[in-house]
């Protein structure tokens, strides 16, 4: 059982909650594992990632990282390519939620530092309460950011805002996160935050699995490609899979004015 984060599964949708106020190296590796978990299962249709704790996260806990990198602390090359292999390990981890098949959605209160600027950019939406706070705080401890910050953020909130949080190390609030295109919506509190992330679930759950799949892959594919090369992949795609059993539901839906019952075939 993990001892970072809980996981719960109600219906289509699980979610994943922040257990401690700090991110230790065993927080990624079991961040990782759930994540490859639910890759694999056919069930799942979104994931919503909060936090049981005051504040989402204050990021990497770094007396217990740098313990226990502290076999990668010498100078000569076996070390240094040691240290490498762990930052890499770690960087895989945050890769398994950008690569999650359906929908990830962050449900931020609170500080979001570091390393949970790290998480919520390798999500697909982002929801935060007013009071929410972030920072991508690793210029300040003569660190450059090395899980994903650098890499997936130009692509949300452009590079000028990037290189602003980034160079500075500044906190921006919700107002101003959501301003930047970080955030798509602002809550009141954490109950708002924690019902609008469970409502928005639901809802992407109630769609056809496989064409919600199928979307997310088709906007992956797209990112920093010609309109050309993503316009070839979908006609791919829907020429592969626009035939399913869920289309002919949906169809039957609309006929006889229901709800559709979308199965995931």
């Amino acid at each position: 059982m993990p001892e970072t984060l809980s996981i719960h599964a109600a219906g289509h949708v699980t979610t994943i909650a922040l257990e401690r106020p700090t991110m230790p190296l065993s927080f990624f590796r079991e961040l990782g594992a759930a994540f490859r978990q639910i890759a694999d299962d056919p069930e799942v249709r979104a994931v919503v990632v909060r936090s049981n704790t005051k504040h989402f996260t204050y990021g990497l806990d770094l007396q217990s990282a740098f313990q226990e990198l502290g076999a990668s602390a010498g100078t000569d090359a076996g070390s240094r390519m040691q240290l490498l292999r762990s930052i890499h390990r770690l960087q895989s981890e945050l890769d398994a939620v950008a690569a999650c098949p359906v929908p990830v959605i962050a449900a931020v209160h609170g500080w979001c530092i570091g390393g949970g600027v790290d998480l919520i950019s390798a999500c697909d939406i982002r929801l935060a309460t007013k009071d929410a706070r972030f920072s991508v705080r690793e210029t300040k401890i003569a660190i450059v950011a090395d899980l994903g910050s650098l890499q997936r953020l130009p692509r949300l909130i452009g590079q000028g805002h990037t290189r602003e949080l980034a160079f500075t190390g500044k906190d921006i609030d919700a107002a101003r996160a959501a301003e930047i295109g970080l955030v798509n919506h602002v809550l009141d509190d954490r109950e708002a935050l924690n019902e609008s992330a469970a409502a928005m679930a639901s809802e992407i759950a109630a769609n056809a699995p496989l064409t919600v799949r199928g979307v997310k892959r088709v906007l992956d594919f797209g990112e920093g490609k010609p309109a050309s090369d993503g316009l070839a992949y979908v006609a791919a795609w829907n020429s592969a899979f626009l035939h399913s059993e869920d289309l002919g539901e949906a169809i039957a839906a609309f006929m006889e004015k229901r709800a559709p019952r979308y199965k995931g075939r």
